[in-house]
Parts: C-alpha cells; structure tokens; sequence
C-alpha cells in the first residue's frame, strides 16, 4: 500500500491531492480483485463518483451511481438516517445487478451510517450474488452503522478522526492541491 504522513493545516482540515486517491485506489484494486472479484461497482454520490471511475480504470467493470445524503450542506451536520435522492429504479439497472458481485464505492467511512444504508437498500430491492464495501478513507472512530460480517470490507487507508477535504469539493483547485502538497511536505 502507499502511506501518506499528512500535516493538518492551520484550519485543522486534511486536504488531499487527486494523485494521492488514485495512488490509493491502485493499490487496493488488487486486493480487491484477488479476494472479491466483483462485477459491477455502486458509487454512492457524489463523493464515491470519483473513487469509483479511477478503481474502474483497473476493475473493468460497470458502474451505477446511487445518490445519498447523510449530510446536511447548509449546516455540515448529519441528519437522523440517508436520504435516497437517487436509486437503481429501472428494470436495466435491477436485471444488470441481480445475481451479481456488487461493490459499494465512497470516499469516507465516517459513521458507516450511508454504508450501511446502501447495502441493506441493495440486498432488500434487488437480489445481488454478494456485496462488499471500499472506501478510500476509514476514519478510526465509533461507528454508529453496521455492516454485517458477510460484507467484504476494503479501506484504502485508516485515518485519524480529521475533517477531509477532497479536491472535488474544491472551489479553488489550485489552492487546494498546493495545500496538499504542502501538507504532504512537512
């Protein structure tokens, strides 16, 4: 795997680099293949959209996007459960997924809540083979989600507790990519 030792700027955010995801999805999409093997990857939007496309890039596989919203953008605050503001509704989308090895793709695992969300939304509406998870930030904390223990599991790489800010959230994408450079210096 790749380590990145990351300094919080002086607004105490993580700020990570588009180059920094892509070196940490390229190495877990082996592990992946080799374990799980799936054939079809959910990318949960919008921040598993971007993650999901550079894992296709070495999974070969389809992707369906999902849209779910545990946070609220106005006050940055989680709501009670997800909210599905887009699914896999169409008969293409069910008989493209029934029977198949499904893998549920987002940028962070912070209170598994969406996780687990989508999987038991994925098992109760259509019928895949298998599903399993990926993220490419674990944050080490309390989890107030489950996922059940038949649920492959794969982390990029486990994290402190810290706010992450990703570059597609970035207004300004130089700033933000010499942040993370600079994070990455010291």
């Amino acid at each position: 795997g790749y380590s990145f030792s990351v300094k919080k700027m002086a607004d105490d955010k993580q700020y990570i680099a588009y180059a920094q995801i892509h070196k940490l999805v390229r190495g877990v999409a082996q592990n992946i293949i080799d374990t799980y093997n799936p054939e079809i990857i959910v990318a949960i939007g919008g921040g598993g959209f971007i993650p999901a496309r550079m894992l296709r890039t070495f999974l070969h596989i389809p992707i369906f996007a999902v849209g779910l919203e545990l946070y609220d953008d106005t006050t940055n605050t989680p709501k009670e459960r997800p909210i599905k503001t887009q699914w896999l509704d169409e008969k293409g989308a069910m008989e493209r997924i029934d029977g198949k090895r499904v893998l549920v793709v987002d940028e962070v695992d912070d209170s598994r809540l969406t996780l687990q969300y989508c999987v038991e939304e994925l098992q109760q509406s259509h019928k895949p083979a298998a599903v399993a998870v990926m993220v490419v930030h674990n944050k080490l904390k309390p989890k107030r989600g489950v996922l059940p223990d038949t649920v492959p599991y794969f982390a990029c790489k486990d994290v402190p507790d810290d706010w992450i800010v990703y570059p597609w959230d970035a207004e300004d994408i130089e700033a933000h990519e010499e942040k993370a450079r600079t994070q990455q210096q010291q």
